[in-house]
């Protein structure tokens, strides 16, 4: 059992980091207002790599469990969807913006030879809220259709408390 809940975690873990890494890097390049192909295909794959590190290594399963029994919330209500959303959102979303924007800025910076008179602080702020409400959202919409189908692929009719 706990075996098959250790798969169901990494599934999870998986799909929600390319799910959230190919949203937010969608949106990051959009909203910057350059949008390229390579610096699109190059934020997807850091933000893949970075938001696996922090799946693999974050239990995201036992971490919202815990939050939603400390809160006294029932799995599956929607104030427990939202309160879920809201921590995964919380570990997911500040450090993939922080590490895109980072690029973004290097790569500005270096492109216009440090003459691009870009504001790093304002630049981060102004994606990380924009990626906060859209990275809200994702979790909110993908995480439990993503549940369902692991639990499904895995023989569990629901997740674990």
């Amino acid at each position: 059992m706990e075996n098959k809940m250790r798969l169901v975690g990494r599934d999870m873990s998986i799909k929600m980091g390319i799910t959230m890494s190919l949203c937010l890097s969608l949106i990051g390049t959009l909203t910057s207002g350059h949008f390229t192909i390579p610096g699109f295909l190059i934020s997807f794959v850091v933000s893949t790599i970075i938001s696996l590190i922090i799946g693999f290594v974050i239990p995201m399963g036992k971490v919202g469990s815990a939050v939603l029994n400390k809160a006294g919330l029932i799995r599956g209500t929607l104030p427990a969807r939202c309160l879920e959303s809201f921590v995964s959102d919380l570990i997911y979303t500040p450090l993939m913006t922080f590490v895109m924007v980072f690029l973004a800025y290097q790569m500005a910076m270096k492109q216009s030879g440090g003459m691009a008179g870009l504001n790093f602080g304002k630049m981060f702020l102004g994606s990380l809220i924009i990626c906060f409400i859209a990275g809200f959202v994702i979790i909110f919409i993908v995480q439990p259709i993503f549940m369902r189908q692991t639990m499904k692929k895995y023989g569990k009719a629901e997740p674990e408390d």
